[in-house]
């Protein structure tokens, strides 16, 4: 039993967005799509958080099933490889899913507030706290990660009794209607996902539906302009803006390693990932030997394909930037035919100015920043609006355990690059510009429900209803004892106040 049969859960969605006199209904977008959802998400919120775990299940057992129609999907939308769809999309998101249907019956059971929490005046109540649903949640989905970014956002929040409105990426057009579809055969009840048009367009056109909070992974412009406008109809979000993540390499860290894995976080999904390395801080003393380990790495890199023109004109900005201001650029020639792709790139001495470290560049560029002393670390990693992911690589665990304390980040990996992220259990969510709120983990189920409070009361005494009345409980000589009782500062003065108490609830004075 999760609690009392009086205090059974009704898990009947959050409130939701009220209309203004000058937005009627009609003239909200989507508004056939959120009727359509919000009708099948009242009945699937009432529905035992068991239950709804067992299309998660089926969900799970699909993505096995068709891993490689999944995969060659991917492929057509944004050339990724059938491997790396594997590894870094279909994997993920099915231990995601493993990790609800064991989890999250546990993590949404209403939760009693233990008796010796509550106050003495507070006498004979009893206090629940339950997690409902936000109601209808919106899903803009991503190009980089098509199927495991959505899903990752999407099966939570079905878990959690909310409905969902998803606009996938308009590069991965195939991705996101392949996910619906999974969803839908898996058995999650017909409407409860919307699958939006998978435009430029509708993502701001979502941002003005009847919803009721919205999920966004994408540039950090793009999310400021969506915080602002789902601010002013207060309608919550959870934003991951991307980032410019550091590696910290101490004076005892394993070089090779430290090098091996700022090249890997720098190039993995061919540099367009969120949390990718860009910016690698180096003691000085141990430069030569870095660089020694990087170079063959650069050397041999090939040509990566970019999804959006953009990136190439972006990466050719950036690098063009720090050579400038006098960094050295260790690349290979890209071939003749290379249109569309980017060569793999390491600065050298690149300034914390340079755009390489201020913004977020979804390019395989690497900068190296010698330093002398750990407190620069800090000064030029603060410089950098961003705070999504690092890394540290030293051989004493405790001095990188305090140096990630002193890290304004979501993520922090010792002795590893971005593969620690992607564990199941564990939130995921930056600082800054890289965002706010999480996804993932415990932390990231609890956020697609929102708190309620229920208390009970027992018996039909109430002083309190009767404020003006003469009853003991509420005056003021009684406060006062009360008062003393619980926080006066000597033990002597405690008792006097509880003796007074006494007197008084017997009638003595």
């Amino acid at each position: 039993m999760e609690s009392d049969n009086s205090l059974r859960a009704s898990t009947m969605p959050a409130t939701h967005t009220v209309d203004t006199p000058d937005e009627p209904p009609a003239a909200q977008p989507f508004s056939r799509e959120t009727a359509t959802a919000r009708a099948a998400q009242q009945a699937w919120a009432q529905t035992p958080v068991r239950e709804r775990l067992r299309p998660v299940r089926a969900f799970r057992q699909l993505l096995a099933e068709e891993k490689l129609d999944i995969c060659r999907t991917i492929q057509a939308d944004v050339g990724k490889p059938v491997r790396d769809g594997l590894v870094a999309d279909v994997l993920p998101l099915a231990e995601v899913c493993r990790f609800l249907e064991r989890r999250a019956a546990g993590i949404l059971r209403p939760r009693r507030s233990p008796l010796r929490d509550r106050p003495p005046i507070l006498w004979g109540q009893r206090d629940w706290v339950f997690r409902r649903p936000r109601g209808l949640i919106g899903v803009i989905g991503t190009w980089n990660l098509p199927i495991m970014i959505g899903g990752m956002q999407i099966v939570p929040a079905l878990v959690a009794g909310n409905g969902v409105l998803f606009k996938p990426s308009e590069q991965a057009a195939r991705s996101g209607s392949l996910l619906a579809e999974l969803l839908r055969r898996a058995g999650f009840p017909d409407g409860l996902v919307q699958l939006l048009p998978a435009t430029r367009e509708a993502g701001p056109q979502l941002a003005q539906a009847d919803i009721d909070h919205v999920i966004f992974t994408g540039h950090s412009s793009t999310g400021r302009a969506l915080a602002q406008t789902l601010a002013s109809r207060l309608v919550t979000s959870t934003l991951e803006l991307s980032g410019c993540d550091p590696l910290i390499l101490l004076e005892d860290g394993d070089v090779t390693l430290a090098a091996q894995g700022a090249w890997f976080g720098a190039t993995i999904n061919d540099g367009q990932a969120c949390l990718g390395t860009r910016r690698a801080f180096v003691p000085r003393s141990r430069l030569p030997a870095f660089l020694d380990v990087l170079k063959p790495l650069v050397q041999s890199a090939e040509p990566r394909r970019a999804v959006l023109p953009s990136q190439i004109d972006a990466a050719a900005r950036a690098i063009d930037d720090a050579r400038a201001r006098g960094a050295a650029l260790l690349r290979r020639d890209l071939p003749d035919n290379a249109d569309g792709l980017v060569q793999p790139a390491a600065l050298v001495d690149v300034p914390t100015d340079a755009i390489l470290c201020q913004e977020a560049i979804f390019a395989p560029l690497l900068g190296v920043l010698p330093y002398d002393h750990l407190d620069e670390v800090f000064t030029m990693n603060q410089q950098c609006p961003y705070g999504l992911t690092a890394s540290i690589f030293s051989a004493d665990r405790a001095a990188a355990q305090a140096l990630a304390a002193r890290l304004d980040c979501g993520v922090v990996c010792v002795n590893d690059v971005v593969a620690p992220a992607g564990h199941p259990a564990l939130p995921f969510g930056g600082r800054r510009r890289s965002g706010w709120g999480v996804t993932k983990g415990v932390e990231g189920l609890l956020e697609m429900t929102v708190p309620q409070v229920v208390s009970a009361v027992a018996g039909r005494s109430r002083p309190h209803f009767d404020w003006q009345g003469s009853h003991w409980m509420i005056q003021q000589e009684t406060m006062e004892a009360l008062i003393d009782l619980r926080h006066a500062r000597s033990l002597r003065r405690s008792l006097a106040a509880g003796w007074r108490l006494v007197a008084r609830a017997l009638g003595w004075r």
